[in-house]
């Protein structure tokens, strides 16, 4: 008996006999013209190894018998049915096509040669379509064994797939059980194939895998050891590699179900590409295209195929959730899925297509042009795409029919009052960030503009009918998810009520369940595994402050402690002596730790996230100086939107702000300084470390610090430091998108009947007052006859409601507006009290004044001064997320609850609690060494001649050199009487800043008051 054959040749075997049904040839065939021999099994035609024409990288056999079986008076025109300069000229034509297009462009549009153009590959069929299925079906499929690709060498390629002769995929596989993984096979590829080789050659082939019977892994260029492999994995347990396949291996799926004909077919007609990207080249500042081939990750080939397969089931209607990890490549899954739902068919009807338009909705005006210049990529959709800029543009994209639509969500409430009956038209709604792109009265009036029967209509189908009511009856039927329309919302972060409304509603005996389907799911604990993004938390710095603030008045006033405490910790934030602590601190370790350390090559960026526009811009203006100070040859960039001060933020970099992208990765400018601005919807591979100097939570956390995950080829970790003590958050906040978000329980909808009674009980309005405003302003009244009624409901609010009962009324009317705007949209039934009580709310609650309350803290910042302030980094921390799904509750009722007393205490109690929040050295002999480093080390510092001699004839920034190598002579002195002293400033960095920075301020041209006040501020320090 013999064993069995676990050799690398066997698995290239098994491969080979699936697709073609063979794994061996049998003699020669004497007629290379005759028709192909299409074998059982995948369909696959078994090529031969010297049928590849090395000089021009095509089979030849393959080639010449399809154009035969398809276009015989072509071959016959150019004379290509027997070898000589005629086939010769057309061969090295169709290869310089192919190097200049690319080989899927070519097999999309054939190329021309002489008089004729050939066509090289024919399309899938729609459903039905016989005579596209028969054309189809003369597509050669073919696989080929151990190619030699060079004439130089005799390296063999271990597998080739062609499709009519030209070459799509190539292959390296290796077998664990021979002690080899796709890990070498990777090597092989870097090490051993030489990317100058015509096959090679970028867009030549589609994608290069390496595989083994555990992985597959792809790259879609080769640049020798620069060559970036990404994974081709299902992925297993929430995470990367592949599960356990009981009828084979593991990797089985990628010849048994990617490479079937239909398969493959599908994903050079609908998913590879050749992007044209534009780049600037540092050395000349100029723009320059780059073609860059891109080919489909695994979960985004399975997520569009996931959704067609469900479409194609559910019909037009239905609402799908899929939760893609930030950084996932959602833009390029939107783009294909929008591509492909264009001319979608079902079965059911395979003349017409499903959808009338696609639309795809984001809130980010970034990747609004990303996804349109995706999708524009396929030439053959140019004629019927439209990207809108504006509203007008887009009123007439959706009168005229167009096919794919991209907008921002923000334009649809300007188009209703124009657009006519569209109710008859069927819609595909993709949503880009769900979780903000859909909600609240724009989607209201999204659906408005998309769904059911005009105003007027309305009005003519029932003259007799009250014609408020008709208008409320509208309204709600706008609210409502539109029947008209299949809505498909992508999200990294989905929140609870994204979870309800788009989600898959489980039944788990008692309890009801939401989430986005495991084949609709890609999570963040995949994503990294797989390296598609990085993990920003893995090293996390956070950095401890330390102030010291004394109280400048004689007497010891009370204040509010809370919000003292906040007022004094924001005045020390952003005193400028705090700021420039930070900056160097940033700076200098961008400078040693990033640069110095070569991280992306030495093309790696920072961001620095701010609390507000003016800590922004005060931030920019230190690091500007400090970089100017230390000569270093980097800029920074500030970011924020509209003016402050007079100032926009090109008034500041001297460039326009669309430019900041394109300028951030251009040298000299390395660090980018924002408030709000850039930090969601921003994509920049070459963002390597943010300094925080924000509180952050929640979704927010999560966005702003997964702009540091994109990947880049020479980019393998990120960095934060943290000034906000934001580790705990952060970690919470990461944990709820690891892995699948899931929502446990239900909206209960009666509790809107709970909360308008409520709102009744405190007789802030009667419910004739709400029936005649909301019939004045349906009816079209003016303006003055809507305020009287609201204004005498403030009254009431203002008389009979003391403090805390108007903030409960006002934190329950928000609440019920907001819950209200949701439940409606998924809710089956309509409720005329709750539309019009909605209705009625949003003009009161802008009218309702915050609660007159007193500021007990104020005064505060007049009677403190900062005497010291020092930062510290701590340990880094290594965060890992536990490996569990995350569940959420749905959205919570609660209203406002009323306001809680302030504790008042006084002035010198709240500096004791302030300064002992964030601590000091704790010195054995305080008062000692505080008399030595306000009163001996300046002395000693001051004579030095070296530092004298500087000061004398020199800048301030030699002198400043001078100044810090005669601090560390003076320190050195007094290592054997201070060793607490000497150890403090040898292995704290913070501390031996400060204690250089006030030297200098000490000794620099200094004076007796300028050294008593800095006497003063070192004693306050210690």
């Amino acid at each position: 008996m013999k064993p069995s054959d676990t050799s690398e040749r066997e698995l290239e075997r098994l491969i080979v006999r699936h697709l073609a049904g063979i794994s061996e040839h049998s003699p020669a065939p004497t007629d290379t013209l005759g028709p192909a021999a299409v074998y059982e099994s995948g369909g696959y035609v078994l090529g031969r190894a010297s049928d590849f024409n090395r000089d021009v990288a095509l089979d030849i056999a393959q080639l010449l018998a399809f154009l035969q079986a398809t276009q015989p008076n072509a071959v016959e025109a150019l004379e290509l049915a027997h070898e000589g300069i005629k086939r010769t000229q057309f061969l090295h034509r169709l290869q310089g096509e192919i190097t200049k297009r690319g080989v899927v462009d070519v097999l999309r549009k054939g190329a021309s040669h002489g008089p004729v153009t050939v066509d090289l590959y024919k399309l899938l069929p729609t459903p039905g379509n016989a005579n596209a299925a028969e054309a189809f079906d003369r597509n050669i499929f073919s696989v080929t064994r151990q190619v030699r690709y060079s004439n130089d060498s005799g390296n063999e390629l271990d597998l080739v797939i062609f499709i009519n002769g030209l070459p799509v995929l190539t292959f390296e596989l290796k077998n664990s059980l021979t002690k080899q993984t796709v890990a070498d096979a990777i090597v092989q590829y870097e090490t051993t194939r030489n990317p100058q080789e015509l096959l090679f050659q970028p867009g030549r082939c589609v994608a290069h895998l390496a595989v083994d019977d555990a992985e597959v892994y792809f790259c879609t260029e080769l640049k020798g050891k620069t060559s970036w492999f990404l994974p081709f994995n299902q992925g297993w347990n929430s995470g990367a590699g592949n599960p356990l396949n009981p009828k084979g291996l593991k990797t089985d799926y990628l010849w048994k179900r990617v490479l079937t004909k239909q398969s493959l077919a599908n994903i050079i007609e609908s998913f590879a590409q050749i992007v044209v990207e534009e780049e600037t080249d540092v050395a000349t500042n100029r723009k320059k295209k780059k073609r860059k081939p891109v080919f489909p990750r695994f979960h985004q080939l399975h997520t569009v195929r996931a959704l067609l397969r469900l479409v194609s089931k559910d019909g037009v209607g239905k609402r799908y959730l899929i939760q893609h990890s930030a950084g996932s490549g959602k833009s390029n899954t939107i783009a294909w899925l929008a591509h492909q739902l264009v001319e979608f068919r079902t079965s059911g009807d395979p003349t017409a297509p499903l959808f009338d338009s696609i639309i795809v909705i984001t809130d980010r005006r970034a990747l609004d042009s990303q996804i349109a210049r995706t999708i524009k990529a396929y030439d053959h959709v140019a004629s019927i795409f439209g990207h809108s800029d504006n509203a007008q543009e887009l009123r007439d994209y959706l009168r005229r029919g167009r096919k794919i639509i991209v907008t921002t969500v923000q334009k649809f409430p300007f188009i209703l009052d124009e657009l006519g009956d569209l109710s008859s038209r069927k819609f595909a709604l993709l949503i880009d960030e769900a979780h903000s792109s859909q909600g609240g009265k724009t989607t209201a009036k999204m659906h408005e503009a998309l769904s059911g029967k005009s105003e007027e209509e309305a009005f003519e189908e029932d003259a007799t009918q009250d014609t408020v009511n008709v208008e409320i009856e509208k309204r709600i039927r706008s609210r409502r998810m539109l029947s008209n329309a299949s809505y498909f919302a992508f999200t990294a972060t989905p929140k609870n009520k994204t979870l309800e409304l788009f989600g898959e509603r489980i039944v788990i005996g008692n309890d009801v369940r939401f989430r986005a389907p495991e084949e609709l799911t890609y999570t963040t604990k995949q994503a990294i595994q797989e390296g598609f993004i990085l993990d920003v938390i893995a090293h996390y710095t956070t950095v401890d402050s330390f102030y010291h603030v004394a109280k400048t008045v004689e007497d010891d006033p009370d204040f509010d402690k809370a919000r003292a405490l906040k007022k004094i910790r924001h005045y020390v934030e952003s005193h400028d002596k705090a700021i420039r602590s930070k900056t160097e601190i940033m700076v200098d370790h961008f400078l040693a730790q990033v640069i110095g350390a070569r991280k992306i090559g030495g093309k790696a960026r920072a961001m620095i996230v701010c609390n507000g526009i003016s800590r922004a811009i005060e931030y920019w203006r230190q690091v500007s100086s400090y970089l100017e100070q230390i000569k270093s040859p980097f800029k920074a960039i500030v970011a924020y939107s509209g003016e402050f001060e007079t100032k926009t933020e090109a008034n500041l970099n001297d460039f326009p702000s669309k430019d900041i992208p394109d300028k951030f990765r251009q040298d000299p400018y390395r660090f980018l300084i924002v408030a709000n601005k850039f930090v969601t919807g921003f994509d920049e591979p070459l963002l390597h470390t943010m300094y925080v100097d924000k509180k952050l939570a929640g979704v927010q956390a999560v966005q702003t610090l997964s702009r540091l995950n994109r990947a880049h080829p020479q980019k393998h970790d990120t960095f934060v430091l943290d000034f906000a003590d934001n580790a705990e958050a952060v970690k919470a906040a990461f944990q709820d998108y690891y892995r699948a978000t899931i929502q446990i329980g239900e909206t209960d909808a009666n509790k809107l009947h709970d909360l308008k009674a409520d709102l009744d009980g405190k007789q802030v309005y009667s419910w004739q007052q709400v029936e005649e405003l909301v019939t004045l302003y349906l009816s079209g009244s003016e303006r003055d006859r809507l305020d009287p009624i609201l204004d005498s409901c403030v009254e009431e609010y203002k008389a009979n409601l003391n403090e805390n009962s108007q903030v409960e009324f006002k934190g329950k009317a928000k609440t019920f507006v907001r819950s209200y705007g949701f439940l409606a949209a998924i809710l089956s039934y309509g409720h005329f009290t709750w539309e019009k009580l909605s209705i009625f709310l949003n003009f009161l609650i802008p009218k309702l004044p915050a609660p007159e309350e007193q500021d007990l803290s104020k005064g505060v910042l007049e009677s403190i001064d900062m005497d010291s302030y020092r930062v510290e980094a701590r340990a880094a921390l290594k965060m890992t997320m536990d490996d569990t799904d995350a569940a959420v509750e749905p959205a919570p009722w609660e209203g406002g609850n009323g306001k809680s007393e302030p504790e008042i205490d006084t002035l010198s109690n709240i500096l004791k609690t302030f300064n002992d929040l964030f601590g000091n050295i704790k010195w054995k002999d305080a008062d000692r060494i505080a008399k030595v480093i306000a009163e001996e080390i300046p002395v000693s510092v001051a004579q030095d001649k070296a530092y004298l001699n500087a000061q004398a004839n020199s800048d301030r920034q030699n002198a400043k050199l001078e100044h810090d190598k005669a601090l560390n002579r003076v320190m050195l002195e007094l290592l054997s009487d201070y060793t607490e002293l000497f150890k403090q400033y040898s292995d704290n960095p913070s501390f031996r800043r400060d204690l250089t920075n006030m030297m200098f301020d000490l000794t620099y041209h200094k004076s007796h008051s300028h050294e008593a006040r800095g006497s003063k501020q070192m004693r306050g320090h210690i």
